[in-house]
C-alpha cells in the first residue's frame, strides 16, 4: 500500500511539472511569435524545415505526396489567377465600348 501511495504522488507531482512546463512554453512561444501561429507559418524556412524533417524521419512517401499535391494546387491557382485576370480585361474592354458615344 505504501508503494501505490508514492507512486500516486510522484505522479501527482509530474503532472503539475508538466503543466507548470507547458505553462512555460505557452508563455516563451506568445514572446516569440508576435503575430501568432499565422505569422510563422507564412515563413517559407518554417515549411522547408517540416519538409527536411518529414524526409529525415523516413516519410518520404507522404512528402512525395505532398509536393506532387502541392504542385497541382498551385498549377490550377496559376491558371485561375490567369482566367480571372482574362475576363476581368474582357469585362472592362466591353463596358468601355458599350459607354463611348464617339465609338459608334
Amino acid at each position: 500500500m505504501n508503494r501505490l501511495k508514492e507512486l500516486e504522488a510522484r505522479r501527482r507531482a509530474l503532472l503539475e511539472r508538466c503543466d507548470a512546463q507547458r505553462a512555460e512554453l505557452g508563455a516563451r512561444l506568445a514572446e516569440l511569435t508576435p503575430f501568432g501561429v499565422r505569422g510563422v507559418l507564412r515563413n517559407p524556412l518554417t515549411w522547408i524545415a517540416a519538409v527536411a524533417g518529414m524526409l529525415f524521419l523516413g516519410r518520404t512517401r507522404e512528402v512525395l505526396t505532398l509536393t506532387l499535391w502541392l504542385r497541382s494546387a498551385l498549377s490550377i491557382a496559376g491558371r485561375a489567377a490567369r482566367l480571372v485576370r482574362v475576363v476581368s480585361q474582357l469585362r472592362g474592354r466591353g463596358a468601355s465600348e458599350g459607354t463611348d458615344p464617339q465609338r459608334r
